[in-house]
């Protein structure tokens, strides 16, 4: 099933995604998705990130390639770092360029949304707590990254999180295609078969550290060929199963 958030008039609601429209949710999709009659045309809705997430775990160097290319080696445990919850936006939401940096970049990655509150599990278990899967944009001011060597400000800014276009709950993320295309051109192309640390591996060694919350997402990582965006580009991240999540480059507004 595909969930997604949307807006209808001045309300937030929740729903599942069909090719000719979505049909509204009741309550909490994460405890029990129960549908209404209620159906809307994808003209007449604006989708919205499908998950409002306590926090982002994001992965660093969960690919070889990307470690290669940014002369960093392979961690021999899970590297992690915060994205703060406001930094995320949904598909077809502007990425503003921050006036403090001269380059941006973007990093297509597979997001995982929790299900329901993990803390100190093994990987075993892990897939008890995945609720599904959604494209992610990890956008890094990459300037500014070099520059604080550690990544919260790079990593930290409004709309540098770009989720969506929906949850995917029945997926196997094993082997799953993923591309990041920027104006309309392939710059990522791996398969997730490729992550050094695994979906499962990555959320057990994250609930040892701490707890996560329903509606987390953990973002498990970039691959090889990331580069600059500038003001007017469009950016898409497209994952097999899952769909496109694209966003635009803008200035900020005056």
């Amino acid at each position: 099933m595909k969930i997604v958030r949307f807006t209808h008039g001045e309300k937030i609601e929740w729903g599942l995604q069909f090719e000719d429209g979505i049909q509204s949710i009741v309550g909490n999709p994460y405890e029990e998705i129960k549908t209404v009659h209620t159906f809307h045309r994808s003209t007449d809705i604006r989708l919205m990130p499908p998950c409002v997430p306590s926090k982002i775990v994001a992965l660093g160097v969960n690919y070889r390639s990307h470690g290669e290319e940014m002369n960093h080696t392979p961690p021999s445990e899970p590297l992690i770092f915060l994205k703060p919850p406001t930094s995320v936006i949904g598909s077809e939401g502007k990425i503003i360029y921050p006036p403090s940096s001269q380059r941006v970049d973007y990093e297509g990655e597979l997001g995982v949304v929790i299900k329901s509150v993990v803390s100190n599990i093994s990987k075993e278990k892990a897939k008890d707590y995945i609720f599904g899967y959604t494209c992610l944009n990890d956008v890094t001011a990459r300037d500014l990254q070099q520059k604080d060597i550690q990544w919260t400000r790079a990593k930290g800014f409004d709309t540098f999180c770009p989720i969506g276009p929906c949850i995917e709950t029945e997926l196997d993320p094993a082997d799953l295609s993923l591309e990041t295309y920027l104006n309309g051109q392939v710059k990522q192309s791996t398969r997730t078969s490729m992550l050094i640390f695994n979906v499962y591996e990555c959320i057990s060694f994250i609930s040892k550290v701490m707890t996560l919350l329903p509606g987390d997402v953990i973002a498990t990582g970039t691959t090889s060929g990331i580069g600059p965006m500038q003001n007017g580009d469009t950016v898409e991240v497209k994952i097999e199963g899952i769909g496109t999540l694209r966003n635009y480059i803008s200035k900020p507004e005056a």
